[in-house]
Formats: structure tokens, C-alpha cells, sequence
């Protein structure tokens, strides 16, 4: 009897959690079943890992599939308590004000949500690549509904919202091409001799040319050999202390 009483009080209560408990097995069993088809494709298709695009849509889609459930579960929840409920009529009566305030206090999420999506179908980066965006250079950790993850050669985490990943410019070193050149510049005093520089520097057995002359010095481009995108940054400081070491032995300053 004190149980059906209790049971009968709280329903709206009891019925929201179990609503919620619902939702976040939903997800658990999602996250399982999505784990366990990546790793059938991947058997299937190549026999090994799965590609870095089919990698990078499903755990888009594993995004926006739990954020779905999620908030559906929540908006069932709280439709069960009548309070809420009127407040939500009350709410909805002024429909056009409700949606201006809240798309504009929501403007920038929703924009690299939609960004987001934009990345994930059109994939000008996927999970693996390694990219650079406005001068930072990291390797893809995670393309998420708001924001992508980078990861640098230093083990640091740089985090871009994805509506700046879709609107700016991106270096992809890892995509259409299995090598990525290999470019450091380098910069000489005015009063240098860069036609001495330059043969110091093709003494190495690489490429170079002067690619700017400021009031400050001139700079000189040196191209190496390509390589694997992986290994651009360590290629790339590895031909920058040669090249300091040759204009050093050379006397250029």
C-alpha cells in the first residue's frame, strides 16, 4: 500500500528517471555498437585499421546520434511534470521572440555545429591528418560537433571551433599526396652575401633562392627533399639546423 502511494505521487518524477537511465544505456549500447561495426568494416574493407574518412564520419555521426538521444530523452522528462508543461505553453505562445533570443544567444554554437557537418561531409580534414590552421601545426585527434581537436609534435592539445576550420584557410599535408615537401626559410643580415649564402646552402645537396628582401634582412627559402607528412616537422627542423650550420661554417650571418 505505501509503496503504490509512493509509486502514484512520484510518478511524473520516477518516470523522468527512468526516461534518463533509458537514454544513457541508449548511448552506452550506441557507443558499443558503433565500436564494434568500425571494427567489421575496417576487417572488411582493407583487412586493418578503417580509413581516415570513413574513421572521421562515424565519429561524426557517433556525435550527433548521442546528442539526439540525449536531447530527446531530456525534452521527455520534462514533459512529464505539468508545471513545466505550462510553462512550456506559456512559453511557446510567443514563438517568434522565443526563437529570435535563443537563435541569437545560440548563434555561434549552432554555427560550428553547421560547420561541423560541413567538415565531416566534405572532409577537407580527417582524423590522422596532419594540418595546419592559422600557424599552428598538429595532427587530427577528434572532429567533434563544435570544436576539433589538434594534437602538436609538443603533446599539446590545440582546440578550433569548427565554423573557424570552415571558414579560414587549412594546410592539409596529409591528404591527396603520400609525400609533403619539405620547406624552412631562413633569414640573412642586409649586408650579407646571399650569393655565397645560397652556395653554402646548395653544398647540402637541397635547393634554394632568396624569396624576399625587407629593410630587415633577406629571407631564403630552402626546399628539401619530400617525405611522409608525419615526419615534415622533424624534416623540416632537421634541414633548418644544417642550413644554420652551413652559414655558420660559410661566415654568413
Amino acid at each position: 500500500m505505501v509503496a503504490s502511494s509512493f509509486v502514484s505521487d512520484h510518478k511524473e518524477l520516477l518516470t523522468a528517471i527512468a526516461v534518463i537511465v533509458l537514454a544513457v544505456a541508449g548511448v552506452a549500447l550506441l557507443d558499443r555498437f558503433l565500436v564494434r561495426r568500425a571494427a567489421r568494416l575496417a576487417t572488411a574493407v582493407s583487412g586493418g585499421d578503417l580509413s581516415r574518412e570513413a574513421a572521421t564520419r562515424l565519429r561524426f555521426l557517433h556525435r550527433i546520434a548521442e546528442a539526439a538521444i540525449i536531447l530527446i530523452a531530456v525534452a521527455i522528462a520534462l514533459s512529464q511534470f505539468d508545471a513545466l508543461d505550462r510553462v512550456g505553453r506559456t512559453i511557446l505562445a510567443s514563438t517568434a521572440i522565443t526563437a529570435a533570443v535563443v537563435g541569437f544567444a545560440a548563434r555561434q554554437t549552432l554555427a560550428n555545429v553547421i560547420a561541423g557537418i560541413l567538415l565531416a561531409v566534405t572532409q577537407p580534414l580527417r582524423i590522422g591528418d596532419l594540418v595546419t590552421v592559422e600557424g599552428e601545426t598538429g595532427t587530427v585527434e577528434d572532429v567533434g560537433l563544435t570544436y576539433t581537436w589538434l594534437r602538436t609534435g609538443a603533446d599539446a592539445r590545440i582546440i578550433v571551433p569548427n565554423e573557424r576550420l570552415a571558414a579560414g584557410i587549412l594546410r592539409n599535408d596529409s591528404i591527396r599526396s603520400p609525400v609533403v615537401a619539405t620547406e624552412v626559410s631562413v633569414w640573412l643580415a642586409p649586408e650579407a652575401d646571399e650569393t655565397r649564402a645560397l652556395g653554402a646552402i646548395e653544398q647540402l645537396g637541397v635547393r634554394a633562392r632568396v624569396a624576399e628582401i625587407t629593410h630587415e634582412g633577406v629571407r631564403v627559402l630552402v626546399m628539401g627533399d619530400p617525405g611522409a607528412p608525419s615526419e615534415r616537422l622533424a624534416r623540416e627542423g632537421d634541414l633548418r639546423a644544417g642550413v644554420l650550420r652551413a652559414l655558420r661554417e660559410a661566415g654568413v650571418r
